[in-house]
């Protein structure tokens, strides 16, 4: 037999009857009434408890600050100042018999409320809360983004645990078969009509399916921690799934069709154009890096120096304009437009390969929905066929016209046809929420 990944190996393992019918509902006796989990209920506790998303969201809060901030520039500053400063020598002069006249005191006292304001900057401050929005939009794709992931994820888990458990009934099933051939391939043996090789061949195929029982139950368990960890369940907390395999099957839309909805959906799609604007926008801002900026001040203080008394505090006020040329700024204006001009090519650039992207994960999905549909009609067949063969192994190894390892090998025949159907009915689960997902479907 071949070697296989845990998921896709124990595919192909032996067992004997999965399920009654096609599609398989979830027994009542799996789900107690007083606490199931749904996969609705499974993501919605992985979006409330889970860092990530938190983190993320936290992001969003900060991106709402910096706009706050960028739009700050169009509010006067407005600053309070106080100062003492002591002087010596200061400037005097002696009229004789009048008597010293000192024009500045050694003690100088001043303090002033000053506003300035930004009055022409040519865009500069506009483009800054742009980019800013820019911003918070991307953390608001990037917050549906990880959401979106983790409920994907939570998905893998959920369907992944109900499937290792119907593989681990099946396989215990199997033990359990396998362990009566050996019993009645030993009373055969006893009674001389069995050889020593019918008892190695059954317990060889015995000890197989018990180890792969095992590898079945460790993938089981670090699924389930995984979905605990995610959802916030506790340990001591049972984990009791309700669901199936039963789909609602989509409404057939052409490739083009998905392809055109999820180039307007997907989330990564909304992200590198919003990346691609912010570069814009960072081109924009650098382009106007040389242009002029108006400024004007307005300050009202007290302070002395003043005659006919320099150490009476009086007040004063003081109006300006000031206007800034940048002229040279040791080539860093142009290296910055160089800059900002390279990030947006390869904005663009990643916003293409984005789009080819989407339209590989579409076709592809796509084209495994399909054949996964296709596949639960010939693998039923296979069932069908298996299911006679066994019936009729049975019957001959019963009445002495069959071999041990015929019957083995018929069994085995009939568990993989089995497990094949399980499978099927596994990926065309996992191919719909794939393909909603690479369409940018909502399905939480």
């Amino acid at each position: 037999m071949k070697k296989k990944s845990i998921l896709t190996r124990t595919t192909a393992i032996a067992a004997t009857a999965l399920m009654l019918a096609w599609p398989w509902p979830s027994s009542a006796a799996d789900v107690p009434a007083e606490a199931p989990l749904t996969l609705d209920k499974a993501i919605h506790l992985v979006r409330e408890n889970n860092p990530a998303l938190k983190a993320a969201a936290e992001e969003i809060t900060a991106a709402d600050a910096r706009i706050t901030q960028s739009r700050s520039a169009y509010f006067p500053q407005i600053s309070a100042s106080a100062g003492y400063t002591w002087l010596d020598t200061v400037s005097k002069m002696n009229f004789g018999s009048s008597g010293e006249l000192q024009f500045m005191p050694n003690d100088n006292y001043d303090a002033k409320v000053t506003a300035r304001a930004t009055l022409i900057d040519f865009g500069k401050r506009g483009a800054n809360v742009d980019l800013a929005r820019s911003g918070k939009k991307s953390a608001i794709q990037s917050l549906e983004l990880a959401r979106r992931d983790l409920s994907y994820h939570t998905v893998q888990l959920f369907y992944g645990i109900l499937f290792l458990r119907e593989n681990l009934r099946v396989e215990e099933k199997e033990i359990a078969a396998l362990n009566k051939a050996l019993d009645y391939t030993t009373k055969r043996y006893h009674a001389g009509t069995a050889t020593p090789f019918d008892i190695s061949s059954t317990e060889v195929r015995l000890a197989a399916a018990r180890n792969r029982a095992l590898d079945i139950e460790h993938e089981l368990r670090r699924n389930e921690l995984t979905l605990r960890r995610l959802t916030g369940i506790a340990e001591n907390v049972p984990l009791t799934l309700q669901g199936s395999f039963a789909v609602t099957p989509r409404t057939k839309l052409a490739d083009s069709e998905l392809i055109a909805q999820a180039k307007e959906l997907r989330l990564e799609m909304q992200l590198s154009r919003e990346s691609e604007t912010a570069a814009k926008l960072h081109r924009s801002l650098a382009m106007k890096k040389g242009l002029p900026v108006v400024t004007a001040s307005l300050s009202w203080g007290i302070t002395n120096g003043y005659q006919p008394d320099i150490n009476e505090m009086r007040n004063n006020t003081a109006a300006g304009l000031h206007l800034e040329i940048p002229l040279f700024t040791g080539f860093r204006t142009s290296a910055e437009q160089q800059e900002s001009t390279a990030l947006l090519r390869a904005a663009t650039q990643r916003r293409i390969d984005n789009e080819q992207q989407v339209k590989t994960d579409v076709e592809e999905t796509s084209h495994a929905l399909q054949t996964a549909s296709e596949k639960m009609t010939t693998t039923e067949v296979q069932v069908q066929q298996a299911e006679l063969a066994a019936r009729h192994a049975r019957a001959r190894y019963e009445n002495g016209m069959a071999t041990t390892l015929d019957l083995l090998d018929s069994e085995a025949s009939l568990s993989q046809a089995e497990l094949a159907r399980l499978q099927v009915a596994y990926a065309y689960v996992m191919n719909n929420y794939t393909l909603k997902r690479a369409t940018g479907e909502i399905f939480w």
